[in-house]
């Protein structure tokens, strides 16, 4: 699995803090499954909450969330996409200490796309990266139809 071993690459370089104390910071997974159908292929879909733990973190809890949130926009990004996922894909609770510092505990829904394929009677699985994002909506102020310029407007 990627999104693991990545989320906590990014969490290092991005908080001083963890970087300097990276025993701190501890990430399971547990109760995945698999999401698969009777296609043709094998490929299916790794579906798993992951849960992160930061213990005695004395920063503005900003400065975690906002590091996951920019991981999440590119690696998980239907987190940020549906009242479903905003309210479920991305929680959290903390814990204050005695000494001022707080154990933070964050849960992430996220998915893995595995593609399987035969090939010379041997089958074969690739993890897939996350779909890129759509590019940006143009707004075009013109219409043409079979090249000829029929509508133009402002807005």
């Amino acid at each position: 699995m990627q999104k693991p071993l990545s989320l906590r690459s990014a969490l290092l370089k991005a908080i001083p803090s963890l970087s300097a104390n990276p025993d701190s910071l501890s990430l399971l997974v547990h109760n995945g499954y698999i999401a698969s159908t009777l296609a043709a292929s094998l490929s299916f879909e790794k579906r798993y909450p992951l849960t992160i733990a930061v213990n005695n973190f004395t920063d503005d809890l900003n400065a975690l969330l906002v590091p996951v949130l920019a991981w999440c926009r590119d690696n998980q990004p239907d987190i940020m996409s549906g009242p479903a996922e905003t309210t479920q894909g991305f929680t959290w609770q903390m814990q204050n200490n005695a000494d001022g510092s707080f154990n933070v505990t964050l849960t992430l829904a996220l998915t893995e796309r595995t593609q399987v394929w035969e090939e010379e009677q041997q089958l074969h699985a690739k993890d897939l990266p996350e779909p890129l994002p759509a590019a940006p909506v143009s707004r075009p102020m013109e219409l043409y139809i079979n090249g000829e310029l029929v509508s133009r407007w402002e807005e």
